[in-house]
């Protein structure tokens, strides 16, 4: 395949799964506004995607959260070969995707440094 059309590729499934999980997943586990798909790759012959999830919460909860989408794989394939219209979905590989927890507190860190620091006038 192309590299363009891979490319493209990517960016669909990541809307697709995007809206699957904030409108059409009713698992209670999953809160909606603490979960994004922070990035889709496929491979070149589009026959698997590993997606990246970033869930803002404890390890619990983002465990938990993992477990609502593992459960749930199986109806995102069908839906993302429906809405696509491509005869073969390819198989999903969700991932937890550390980085946005990571630069929320890279961010807090500075921010507690520049207050320890003392004003100069």
């Amino acid at each position: 395949m192309s590299k363009r059309r891979v490319e493209r590729m990517s960016v669909e499934i990541r809307r697709v799964i995007s809206r699957i999980i904030h409108e059409d997943i009713k698992d209670p586990r999953i809160d909606f506004s603490t979960v994004s798909v922070s990035r889709v790759d496929v491979a070149n012959d589009i026959s698997h995607a590993r997606v990246n999830f970033s869930i803002l919460g404890d390890e619990a909860k983002q465990e938990e959260t993992m477990q609502a989408l593992q459960k749930a794989r199986g109806y995102i394939r069908s839906e993302v070969a429906r809405e696509i219209q491509i005869k073969h979905a390819p198989e999903l590989e969700f991932r937890l995707d550390k980085s946005i927890e990571h630069g929320v507190r890279i961010s807090a860190l500075l921010n507690e440094i520049k207050e320890s620091e003392p004003k100069s006038e």
